[in-house]
């Protein structure tokens, strides 16, 4: 009986202060979230080929200034990997390639800037919906019916767009969702 106290009861308690602990709730990084709208860049001419897209800049725009988009500040690319909105159902970019800005030389007065370059407005329209993940990660959004409209400012270096499904939806990340050609 003095052995069953001195092992067994620490034991138990062992197994009973094990079994009552919470697991984390932590999402691992791995779990697939709200996806980002993968387009690539193809060449108008030869619409097989991809095409490289050369002094790229991306901005969202938004209400109080439009915003670059990190790793879209002047950059050679023929993919574009692009957040939507998941408060809204329509998320608009500014896709302006060849940008150029000169300050001539007033970096204080920016009514005599200069920007260079082409700039054309792509709209992403979509319906969202919300989708139980796990416990730890809570919910995602995935986006259905996901359409690009290429706005016509008479200057256009976006040509068309095509999506790789019809209606398309945008669920992971892992394929192409859009092509734009130019």
């Amino acid at each position: 009986m003095k052995y069953f106290k001195i092992i067994i009861i620490p034991i138990l308690l062992i197994v009973f202060l094990s079994i009552s602990c919470e697991r984390d709730d932590i999402c691992p990084g791995s779990t697939p979230t709200t996806p980002r709208v993968i387009i690539d860049m193809l060449d108008f001419e030869t619409q097989e080929t991809s095409k490289n897209v050369f002094g790229l800049v991306v901005a969202g725009i938004r209400e109080g200034g439009n915003l670059v988009l990190p790793g879209y500040n002047i950059v050679t690319t023929n993919q574009l990997v692009l957040p939507l909105k998941t408060d809204e159902n329509t998320t608009q970019y500014i896709l302006h390639k060849e940008y150029i800005f000169d300050d001539n030389d007033t970096p204080d007065d920016t009514t005599d800037d200069i920007i260079g370059g082409n700039q054309d407005i792509i709209t992403i329209n979509y319906s969202r919906e919300e989708v139980y993940v796990s416990r730890a990660c809570g919910y995602k959004t995935i986006f259905k019916n996901v359409t690009i409209t290429i706005e016509d400012d008479g200057d256009r270096w976006l040509l068309s767009q095509q999506p790789l499904n019809p209606n398309q939806s945008v669920e992971d990340e892992t394929t192409t969702h859009f092509n734009i050609f130019h």
